[in-house]
C-alpha cells in the first residue's frame, strides 16, 4: 500500500477517530542510518545508528507532531494556528496550515532564525512576527494570546503534538526488533525527548519491545538549563534549533530522564559544528547543528565508557543541514574550490593535483 503518512499507519495508537480529517505531507518513514566510518574510528564495539528526521517535509521531526497539532485543530474547528519558534516549528506549521487551508501565525526571535527555516515560513505564506526578544519570550506571549485571539496554538505544550512525535520510537523499534540500548537527542524545549519515552514506553507496554532505553539528552553549552538546574535567561549557541532557555517540557524530561537511568550534558558550539563537519564528510548525512548535539554526546559517552561496547546506540538528528546553509559554508576550506577555465587540460589538472 501506498505510504500516506504516520496517521495514517498509527491510527490504532492516535487520538483520532474514522471521521477525523487527516492534515498530512506523508511525514514519517524517516530513515534508520546505521554509521559506518565514525564507529571504526572510534574503536569501540557499538552499533550506532542515526534517525534521520531532516528528511520529513519540511526537513525536521517537527512535521510529526504538527501532522497531529494541525489535524486537531481543525476538526476542533479552528481557523488558525500560532506558535513560537526558532525555526522549524515554524516552518511546519506554515506548511501543514497551507496543507488545511487556514491561517498561520508565527512568533520568531528577530534576527535570530537560520535563514533556511525563515524563508520556508516565508514561502508557506504564514504571517511572521518578529519580536525583539528570544524564543522565551515569544513563547510566553504565544500561551497568552490564545486568550484574546480565536487561534490554536501548536508549539510542544499542544498535547497532540507529543502524540505525533513518539511515533519515531515506534518506527525504530519496527526497525531494529526491539528499543535501543540507548537514545540520544539534542534538548532545547524538551518536548521531543518526552515524546519518545511517551513512544518507546507504550510499545514496551503492549508487547512489540522487551525494553526500553536508556534516554541521553544534549544541550549547548550557552543553552543548557538542565546542566545549569534553573532556565538561562539569555540563551546563546549557533545551533540556533536548541537556543532554549526555559524548556516547557521541564518536568517530563527530568522525569523520564530518572526513570531511564538517563543523563543531561552539554556541549560548546566549536564541538557542535565539529561533529556536524564530521558527519558530512565521514557518513555523507548532512544535519543541521543543533542536530549533531546527539552524536557529539554518544561519542563522548561511549569514548568514556559511560555507554558500554556492545550497545545499540540512536541518534535522533532533529532537522537537515540545508536549514542553516550559511553556518555550514562557513566551516568549509574555501581553497577546495577551483577556479578554472572551461577546458579539459585545466580541469584535468585540477583533478590530478587534489587527487
Amino acid at each position: 500500500m501506498r505510504y500516506t503518512g504516520l496517521i495514517e499507519k498509527y491510527r490504532d495508537r492516535l487520538p483520532v477517530s474514522e471521521s477525523t480529517r487527516i492534515i498530512s505531507l506523508g511525514e514519517g518513514n524517516t530513515p534508520l542510518i546505521k554509521l559506518e566510518n565514525i564507529p571504526k574510528e572510534l574503536g569501540k564495539e557499538v552499533d550506532l545508528y542515526v534517525k534521520y528526521e531532516g528528511l520529513n517535509p519540511t526537513g525536521s521531526f517537527k512535521d510529526r507532531g504538527m501532522t497531529m497539532a494541525v489535524t486537531k485543530a481543525v476538526e476542533s474547528g479552528s481557523e488558525a494556528i500560532i506558535c513560537a519558534s526558532t525555526g522549524n516549528t515554524s516552518a511546519a506549521a506554515a506548511a501543514y496550515a497551507a496543507r488545511a487551508g487556514i491561517k498561520a501565525f508565527v512568533v520568531i526571535p528577530q534576527g535570530k532564525i537560520a535563514l533556511g527555516k525563515l524563508a520556508q515560513a516565508m514561502i508557506h505564506g504564514s504571517t511572521i512576527i518578529q519580536i525583539k526578544g528570544n524564543f522565551d519570550d515569544g513563547m510566553k506571549i504565544v500561551k497568552e494570546i490564545s486568550n484574546h485571539a480565536p487561534v490554536s496554538i501548536v508549539n510542544s505544550i499542544n498535547p497532540f503534538r507529543l502524540q505525533g512525535q513518539k511515533t519515531a520510537a515506534f518506527e525504530i523499534i519496527e526497525e531494529l526488533g526491539s528499543a535501543p540500548d540507548y537514545h540520544s537527542l539534542p534538548v532545547g524545549n524538551a518536548g521531543n525527548i518526552t515524546a519518545h519515552w511517551m513512544g518507546y514506553t507504550e510499545y514496551h507496554e503492549i508487547g512489540k519491545s522487551d525494553s526500553k532505553p536508556t534516554m541521553l539528552g544534549y544541550q549547548a553549552e550557552g543553552a543548557a538549563p538542565f546542566i545549569k538546574g534553573s532556565k538561562v535567561d539569555n540563551p546563546e549557541t549557533i545551533a540556533t534549533a536548541i537556543r532554549i532557555g526555559n524548556p516547557q517540557s521541564w518536568e517530563q524530561a527530568l522525569k523520564l530522564s530518572k526513570e531511564s537511568n538517563g543523563w543531561f550534558d552539554a556541549f560548546t558550539d566549536k564541538e557542535i559544528l565539529a561533529t556536524q563537519k564530521m558527519l558530512t564528510e565521514k557518513e555523507g548525512v548532512f544535519c543541521e547543528p543543533a542536530s549533531a548535539t546527539s552524536v557529539a554526546g554518544a561519542l563522548r559517552d561511549i569514548k568514556l565508557g559511560k555507554i558500554p561496547e556492545g550497545s545499540s546506540v540512536v541518534c535522533t538528528l532533529t532537522g537537515h543541514g540545508l536549514k542553516d546553509p550559511d553556518t555550514a559554508i562557513a566551516q568549509c576550506d574555501q581553497s577546495a574550490m577551483i577556479n578554472v577555465n572551461p577546458t579539459l587540460e585545466e580541469v584535468k589538472k585540477a583533478i590530478l593535483d587534489h587527487m
